[in-house]
């Protein structure tokens, strides 16, 4: 009794598997004959049409003539703008210059033995600076020290290379909370 309540219901189950099984391939083939791709279609190529090359109008990149009027140029006296940059490049540097004026922060002042002196932050360590030092990437001298400001003469090139002095100003930061 055991063995063909078993047989019979393997035989049901087998059955069973068999009709799900065609009415999920006939589901399939539904969907796939109701589903069509869109595809959008490919644009043709744009069509290449080569310029053609006149020398006789182009400048020649390595004419000597040109490249003698240009290192004439470069060897002429140095201006008033090149006496500017001859007395900034022959001294010696001094260590706050090898920072961006946008990485510092002027925090305090202070006067000692008569003398006004700023007290600048950068990133965490705190510099002493007098009248007449250095800082900036700019060449920048401090020209004067007040208890809100410091004041920097700068030397800059302009848009047609020329080197200019610029003022720039640093201005006290109050301390956040």
């Amino acid at each position: 009794m055991r063995l063909s309540f078993f047989v019979t219901l393997v035989v049901l189950l087998a059955g069973c598997g068999d009709a799900s099984q065609n009415e999920l391939k006939q589901w399939m083939a539904e969907q796939k004959r109701q589903i069509k791709p869109k595809v959008a279609p490919v644009s043709e190529p744009k069509q290449f049409v080569p310029d053609s090359y006149d020398q006789t109008n182009a400048l020649a990149p390595f004419d000597i003539q040109k490249l003698t009027q240009a290192l004439k140029k470069d060897d002429a006296v140095p201006g008033a703008s090149g006496a500017l940059i001859a007395a900034e490049l022959a001294r010696r540097k001094e260590p706050l210059e090898s920072f961006p004026l946008d990485a510092m922060t002027l925090v305090g002042h202070l006067v000692k033995a008569g003398q006004p002196i700023a007290l600048i932050k950068i990133q965490t360590l705190l510099y002493q600076v007098n009248t007449g030092n250095y800082l900036g990437q700019n060449y920048g001298r401090v020209m004067k020290i007040t208890e809100t400001e410091l004041t920097l003469r700068e030397i800059v090139q302009d848009p047609a290379g020329e080197w200019v002095e610029r003022i720039t100003t640093l201005q006290l930061q109050e301390a956040t909370k």
